[in-house]
Parts: C-alpha cells; structure tokens; sequence
C-alpha cells in the first residue's frame, strides 16, 4: 500500500528502511523521502515506525 502518495513510497519500503536502522520520521524521510512534501503522510510513518520499532512482548506462564 502507498504511504507517501508525493513520492511513491509503500509500507514495504517504509518496513526496509526501519529494518536497516531508521528509527524516527527524520530518518524515514533522509533515506526514502516520505513526508517531505506535504506531510500528510507523517502520522502514518509514526504509526509503522511504532509498530515495526516496539520491543517483542514476553509471555510468561500463569
């Protein structure tokens, strides 16, 4: 799915770059170039940069 319609950058894309280490929306926009023009985009970024950036839950045994 497109997140930045502006510049044609999918949550793929998005996924790739927090895998490789970006890990806040500055970042995400230095190496795809999402939210850099209108920025209606952003609140999206921030919804998968937490998404794909919390840490894994432990389930522990009752």
């Amino acid at each position: 799915m497109y997140v930045c319609v502006c510049k044609a950058i999918t949550d793929r894309q998005i996924a790739q770059a927090i895998h490789q280490g970006a890990c806040n929306r500055r970042q995400l926009c230095q190496s795809t170039g999402a939210g850099s023009v209108c920025g209606k985009c952003s609140p999206h970024l921030k919804q998968l940069l937490d998404e794909n950036t919390q840490p894994a839950t432990i389930m522990q045994a009752a």
